[in-house]
């Protein structure tokens, strides 16, 4: 019976470690994308780079929110 519990804790750890580094990167490919786009945006109209750098902002910082509530509930396991 011990046995079975601790397989269950060591799957749901592997499961939560899982989780976490898929949100990660998922945030990672998030802001990469935001950025590259919003570089290329800048490129081809200078005069709106700053509305595009606040917008890219706002976004990016969207994206992390988000990203940290993935990694808190899949540590909470």
């Amino acid at each position: 019976m011990l046995s079975l519990v601790l397989l269950e804790a060591g799957i749901s750890a592997i499961g939560a470690g899982i989780g976490a580094g898929l949100a990660a990167i998922g945030a990672g490919l998030g802001i990469g994308n935001i950025g590259g786009h919003a570089m290329e945006a800048i490129a081809r109209q200078p005069e709106a780079a700053s509305n595009i750098r606040i917008n890219m902002i706002i976004i990016a910082a969207l994206v992390e929110g988000a990203a940290f509530f993935a990694l808190i509930v899949c540590l909470l396991q």
